[in-house]
């Protein structure tokens, strides 16, 4: 569905905003946490032209957005804070693959946040996208609703380092928060693939193979929106830019390697379910044979019967055996101990 709506932007000239995603009708909510080493304000904002009076303070200001439908709102940030239109255009645009891009005066930065739609089963992507820039991060989501709650309240409280450091080291504990949450959701689908192998071993059957398809079809997002952020994070670690400082790229580094664990989890699991697959199409092929090995005894045992059955069946005049007071019960307990002889054969070589 995304995909079609992204047709909308064919034809315009490039740093056009369109917005590509789901429509959203709600308000926009644009808030704002400015703070230092001594002191924190958190306070929501009517519109971006009152978040100026943060941008140049001598304090780390974080300008959340929550909804990026409203174009002209998003417009304001190149009229205000001097944003490239390449960048709000990638911003708006919901189909963005994890990446960082440079922009001199401040880092373009896009992840994708993932959590669990209502139903609890559904995994769900959501875009969110950064931007670096001197003395302030300013942050723009889809929806309001995020994993960066327990940030807040270490800012809140100063709790941590966070707030005495710079706008760099806030960006990365919004980056570290989301590939945490990788960890909660991987947690949760490996519960799901260790409920399903167990029923893949008791009672296999056609809910099983829907269940691991459900997931699999949800372990590709997770690939999608994860593996991107492998050059996500080295980039920043790696980057000369000067607003990265060398001090926080120890703490770089340590999210690249919990990026590298969650990477490592979606590969196993992935691995796991295609094994999954495969045995279930093993035991569907020796259930199969089971039934298939029953009926042939079954009809190996019936073919003598049947062969001295058809054979008095012959309308012929001159059967001896016809005329013997004992012939047909004579004949029953043949066919009984032929019958029964085989059984017994076939348990001797295990094949019953």
């Amino acid at each position: 569905m995304a995909a079609r709506r992204s047709t909308s932007k064919v034809g315009l000239p490039p740093g056009t905003l369109v917005h590509v995603g789901e429509k959203k009708t709600a308000t926009v909510i644009i808030t704002v946490m400015d703070y230092d080493e001594t002191a924190c304000r958190e306070i929501e904002v009517g519109s971006v032209e009152e978040c100026l009076k943060y941008k140049d303070a001598a304090t780390v200001t974080w300008i959340n957005v929550d909804g990026i439908h409203r174009v002209d709102l998003i417009e304001d940030f190149e009229k205000h804070f001097g944003l490239h239109p390449l960048l709000l255009e990638d911003v708006v645009n919901t189909n963005q693959r994890p990446k960082v891009e440079d922009y001199e005066d401040h880092l373009f930065i896009v992840v994708k946040m993932l959590y669990f739609r209502e139903d609890g089963t559904q995994i769900y992507s959501e875009q969110v996208s950064l931007v670096l820039g001197k003395g302030y991060v300013i942050s723009f989501q889809e929806v309001p609703g995020d994993v960066f709650e327990m940030i807040r309240e270490r800012i809140r409280t100063g709790k941590g380092r966070i707030r005495k450091m710079g706008p760099d080291y806030l960006a990365y504990s919004l980056i570290d928060a989301i590939v945490d949450n990788y960890f909660a959701i991987l947690e949760t689908f490996g519960e799901r693939i260790e409920a399903i192998q167990e029923e893949l071993i008791e009672r296999a059957g056609t809910e099983t193979l829907q269940a691991i398809h459900e997931v699999k079809r949800d372990m590709v997002v997770l690939r999608k929106s994860i593996w991107p952020m492998r050059d996500v994070v080295s980039g920043l670690e790696r980057s000369e830019s000067g607003l990265v400082d060398p001090r926080t790229h120890v703490y770089l580094r340590d999210a690249y390697d919990h990026t590298l664990r969650v990477v490592d989890t979606v590969e196993t699991y992935r691995d796991m379910l295609a094994g999954m697959i495969d045995v279930y199409l093993s035991s569907l092929s020796n259930r199969m044979n089971e039934i298939m090995k029953v009926l042939t005894i079954i009809a190996t045992i019936f073919i003598p019967l049947t062969f001295i059955a058809g054979i008095y069946g012959m309308n012929f005049n001159y059967m001896p055996e016809l005329k013997w007071r004992a012939g047909y019960f004579i004949v029953l307990g043949v066919m009984a101990a032929l019958g029964l002889g085989m059984i017994y054969a076939f348990r001797r070589k295990k094949w019953l």
